[in-house]
């Protein structure tokens, strides 16, 4: 909020008329000054209550009453306080536009904080509160995704009062034009103002590797702006936002990850990467509304893999050609699941059933979903019915008994590990059907199969 002091009113309230005030006053006056020094909120509302119920033409207090109030979050307060002190002075000061916006702001209604912004900066005060408030007005404009209005107020910003600081911040509002050329020549002039300011020691870095992915960004740009309208452009769309991704620049990504995922709600490649980018820009909570958790499968590089984008795309054009092909779906439940999303694996899963409740492939699938789940009672009732469907696949039978295994049936475990085994045998079911011939007191047979796990093994 505003920076400047009031000097003026303050030499009215001050030591200079203090012998001729009364002594309650000027014991709630001392009484506020040790309550500032402590920094103690309360007591400063409180005090600065009582002066100016005494004093109503104090506007020194009655300004910081509501600088308390505001920085306390006391809005109701606030506002009751902004009403009395228009009222209580003949001449409403300017200050109380200032703090009528920041009321208005933190209260989400930006439209009325603008208003009043736009009014105090009418009424020309110092250049450096200016400055204050168009950076305040910026702030405004990206709560709102207006970027271009984003851009304007810090470019006022900055004509009223040109810092490094306010620089970078509009080099960074440059990067959400993808203005490139602009941001990067507020970049170098800011480092050239102040290379020890912290925006700066904050921003260079990030400028410096973003710059190393212009050479891929830029022609995708140009053929973006060529069919910006096109259903065919979500596929560019996509594709620049996962070198933003790539780049460190969560938020561009969104913003092409949204309008791609707005031409294509199908895709589960654009909601896939979407989530990713809300995920790296630190809110899980938007990627939980489109069904994808925070323990989404990355890489090495902290990334999902180029591979598993590739699969998705080209099975969601499968599916958009035609969406009754329970095999793409049961393919793209894989790779769902291989992400570690087991709610839209499930979902689906549960289409391809919808389609053919016969697929053997479609009730495996559902079944290890509904495991990623913890719902291994379901999981359990689809992993039988598959193996009734396709009673010579040892995967879903060795899978059955782990879900058996898992639910305490360890006689059932026995039986489908066998059946597994005589399908294809294998170390994995050896070693489970051990384990659970040993908790049903099949010593015997369990000292078998380990005798046979050691001789399968590799030698060490």
């Amino acid at each position: 909020m505003r920076t400047f002091a009031i000097v003026v009113l303050v030499l009215l309230t001050g030591s200079a008329f203090a012998a001729t005030e009364a002594p309650e006053l000027q014991q709630l006056r001392d009484q506020l000054k040790k309550a500032k020094d402590a920094e103690d909120k309360p007591a400063i509302i409180e005090l600065s209550r009582r002066i100016v119920g005494i004093a109503p033409n104090d506007s020194g207090t009655w300004d910081t009453l509501a600088q308390t109030q505001l920085e306390s979050e006391e809005l109701d307060g606030l506002e009751r306080t902004l009403d009395q002190w228009k009222k209580a002075v003949r001449r409403p000061p300017a200050a109380i536009e200032d703090f009528r916006a920041g009321l208005c702001f933190k209260r989400k209604d930006y439209q009325c904080a603008e208003q009043h912004w736009l009014a105090f900066i009418a009424t020309k005060p110092p250049r450096a509160d200016v400055a204050t408030d168009y950076d305040n007005l910026a702030e405004l404009c990206a709560e709102q995704a207006r970027w271009a209005d984003h851009a304007a107020y810090r470019t006022k910003a900055i004509a009223a009062q040109d810092t490094a600081a306010r620089r970078v911040l509009r080099a960074v509002a440059f990067l959400r034009l993808h203005n490139w050329d602009a941001a990067y020549a507020d970049m170098t002039k800011a480092n050239k103002m102040d290379a020890t300011d912290p925006q700066v020691k904050e921003w260079l870095p990030e400028f410096e590797r973003l710059q190393k992915f212009l050479p891929q960004i830029k022609p995708l740009d140009a053929q973006i702006a060529k069919s910006p309208n096109d259903p065919a452009v979500a596929g560019l769309l996509l594709e620049r936002a996962r070198v933003f991704i790539l780049a460190g620049r969560p938020l561009l990504a969104i913003d092409d990850g949204e309008r791609a995922f707005k031409i294509q709600p199908g895709s589960m490649r654009a909601r896939i990467e979407l989530a990713e980018a809300l995920l790296d820009a630190g809110q899980p909570e938007n990627a939980a509304k489109l069904d994808v958790d925070r323990y989404l499968r990355r890489g090495e590089d902290k990334h999902v893999s180029d591979a598993a984008f590739r699969e998705l795309g080209t099975l969601d054009a499968r599916l958009s050609v035609n969406p009754k092909e329970a095999d793409a779906l049961v393919a793209r439940a894989k790779i769902l699941r291989d992400l570690r999303q087991f709610t839209l694996a499930l979902a689906d899963a549960n289409a391809a059933l919808a389609i053919n409740d016969k697929s053997a492939a479609a009730h495996f699938e559902a079944a290890q979903d509904l495991d990623g789940l913890d719902r291994q009672k379901e999981a359990l009732l689809h992993a039988g019915i598959a193996t009734e469907l396709d009673p010579h696949n040892s995967n879903i039978w060795f899978f059955r008994g782990v879900l058996e295994r898992q639910r305490a049936d360890f006689a059932g475990a026995v039986a489908s590990q066998t059946r597994s085994i005589e399908i294809s045998e294998s170390l994995v079911a050896l070693s489970e059907r051990e384990q659970c011939e040993r908790r049903i007191g099949k010593t015997p047979e369990a000292d078998a199969d380990l005798r046979r796990i050691q001789q399968l093994a590799p030698q060490k």
